[in-house]
């Protein structure tokens, strides 16, 4: 985070594409731009930028006080699904006589172009607003050029043809780019797949995102893209089973069929008492978050399926792929971090999750309110990552 004395050298300059100044607490929609813009870093900078707000456009503070809510409204950005990817940011506050100050540092995102709300804003200098075509090309390709995640590599091998263009126009733009950007929309599909990083241009082909998300048979190039469901009649794999079912195609399908599996088959409502409460054998947004997340986090380059298995004491979830890059057994699930970022924005822009970040705590706080017993989290595996949820007695 930027020190006291960085700060203060920082003020008095004019603003330009790292440095943004107001005076406002209020305006979410000019904060999220702000951080957007710095995200997508279209000058290419590779340093940070800042919003400060509390300070006039000269660098004077304005006298203001800024309260722990102003705080977390800027923090929420991190957070809360409305900049995807989410973004890189800290959040500071600094004390001075003539008033207080509250710093934003955003770092440069790996897989831009970033949205605010469906939008792609960038700075150029002192301007700050929606991207052209050619920015968002000049983002894309910068994407291109680091690519650090399985899915954005290109999936050499693949044609337009593999990936169902229906289900892209009609079922995911309309909820990932903003009405008027789209009425607007003059670029050809590769591009507007390009830009959603479902296709890479140079190599003219899917992206493996692109592939999962909307493939018309990924397991052609993605062997352990699915879910394999098991219902066991005891405790353990040796145990008899009674049903078996694999969900398999685009993940923008699949979602859907596994949340009405889930909700038909696993989640088995009753009264408790007279007049009390209704309460569940699993609560659904439990199994819902804990599974979601298996997909988001496995690591598609292993040919095992994500094992979705039910017994009758409780029901386990494993995928390939252990805790991933920031995140420690020490530090989960408090610390977060994605190995395939790009299927975590397609996953919350179709609004399967809500928030990013959140999906364990939720699950954990559901099955508290639900009174069914803690879950059990197995992070130590390099290789593999285990969540054990244990049905309400």
């Amino acid at each position: 985070m930027i020190s006291r004395e960085e700060l203060e050298q920082l003020l008095p300059n004019l603003e330009q594409d790292r440095i943004e100044k107001t005076i406002s607490v209020n305006d979410a929609n000019k904060f999220g731009e702000a951080i957007c813009a710095f995200a997508n870093d279209l000058a290419n900078h590779n340093q940070p930028g800042y919003l400060i707000v509390g300070a006039h456009d000269n660098g004077t503070k304005a006298g203001m006080t800024i309260t722990e809510q102003n705080l977390q409204t800027l923090l929420s950005f991190r957070t809360d699904g409305r900049i995807v990817p989410p973004p890189s940011m800290v959040v500071a506050k600094f004390e001075y006589p003539d008033g207080e100050l509250a710093v934003v540092e955003v770092q440069p995102h790996f897989l831009p172009p970033v949205r605010f709300n469906g939008r792609v804003f960038v700075r150029a200098g002192i301007r700050r607003g929606i991207a052209n075509e050619a920015d968002e090309r000049i983002l894309t390709e910068k994407r291109t050029a680091f690519a650090r995640s399985f899915d954005v590599l290109p999936c050499k091998g693949s044609i337009l043809e593999d990936i169902s263009i229906e289900l892209f126009k009609l079922r995911y733009l309309p909820s990932a780019i903003a009405a008027d950007i789209l009425a607007e929309n003059g670029r050809d599909l590769k591009e507007q797949l390009a830009s959603l990083k479902f296709y890479d241009l140079k190599e003219d082909c899917p992206t493996y995102a692109g592939i999962l998300m909307f493939g018309t048979n990924p397991r052609f190039f993605v062997p352990g893209a699915f879910v394999q469901y098991v219902r066991f009649q005891g405790e353990d794999e040796t145990s008899d089973f009674d049903f078996e079912h694999r969900f398999e195609g685009d993940l923008t399908t699949q979602l859907g069929q596994m949340e009405e599996f889930i909700k038909a088959n696993i989640v088995k409502t009753v009264l408790t008492e007279i007049g009390g409460e209704y309460v569940s054998s699993y609560p659904l947004s439990a199994v819902k978050e804990l599974l979601f997340n298996a997909v988001i986090h496995k690591d598609y380059q292993s040919n095992g399926p994500i094992r979705f298995y039910e017994f009758s004491d409780r029901i386990e979830i494993s995928n390939a792929g252990g805790l991933y890059g920031k995140a420690r057994p020490e530090n989960f699930p408090n610390e977060n971090d994605y190995r395939n970022p790009a299927l975590s924005e397609a996953i919350k822009n179709l609004g399967y999750v809500n928030q990013f970040n959140v999906g364990v705590k939720r699950a954990k706080a559901a099955l508290q309110k639900n009174g069914s017993p803690e879950p059990e989290f197995i992070t130590d595996q390099a290789s593999s990552f285990l969540v054990r949820i244990f049905k309400r007695q």
